[in-house]
């Protein structure tokens, strides 16, 4: 998704946030459930992670391969309050990526929805760049995508990535994800039109992947 569906220009239509305590849920319309790893924490975006975000997300090495992000602090509140009116609205999700002992914000997901039931969907991330090469992309993105499969009920799972995004290609590649084809100079950054390859993932493929991995893990149970 390395082109954002926010739209800078309704910023005058949304609504505060609340920065309250993230809660366990499984209606995710009205609260994101917080998703845990090994080493990260997937919860609810909140109005007090735009400072974090607005620092990482807007380097040069970040934004330069995805439409540009907000542009100030200011920005990243209005965008954290649209994530909300979306999600309540059933047709898109935003996590913020913490890690391990601490809760401040250090990268986004996003899902939006293709059709009325979320059966086909779109997902991106952005990183801070000082986490990129440490498995938290790797682990969050496995979070993501069990909650899309498990919880959204998403068969196909989209993604784009510009063809000179050698790190975004290969992040999707490692998440299985198969590319479909090249959408040409489908994204405009800094006045240039890009390519940029198609990549899904299929339920059943996810499903399959995983497969194995639970056979070892039932195996290791009946031996203790």
């Amino acid at each position: 998704m390395e082109k954002m569906p926010y739209q800078p220009e309704l910023d005058a239509s949304v609504l505060p946030v609340s920065s309250g305590e993230s809660v366990v849920s499984t209606d995710w319309q009205k609260r994101l459930p917080v998703l845990h790893g090994k080493q990260v924490t997937l919860r609810e975006l909140r109005a007090t992670d735009a400072l974090s975000l607005f620092t990482l997300l807007t380097t040069e090495e970040v934004a330069r391969f995805i439409s540009p992000p907000p542009s100030t602090v200011k920005g990243f509140e209005q965008f954290i309050a649209w994530t909300h009116q979306q999600r309540n609205a059933g047709a898109y999700v935003c996590y913020a990526v913490t890690v391990q002992g601490f809760d401040t914000a250090i990268g986004i997901f996003q899902v939006r929805q293709h059709d009325a039931h979320f059966t086909t969907a779109e997902w991106g991330f952005a990183l801070g760049s000082a986490f990129w090469g440490t498995g938290v992309f790797k682990e969050s993105a496995d979070l993501v995508t069990e909650f899309v499969f498990d919880v959204l009920g998403t068969h196909r799972l989209e993604a784009r990535a510009a063809v000179l995004n050698g790190r975004g290609n290969g992040a999707l590649l490692k998440m299985g994800a198969v590319q479909e084809c090249v959408l040409r100079r489908s994204l405009i950054r800094d006045g240039a039109a890009l390519d940029q390859v198609l990549y899904a993932i299929l339920e059943d493929d996810w499903r399959a992947m995983r497969a194995p991995v639970s056979a070892r893990a039932r195996a290791a149970t009946r031996v203790h």
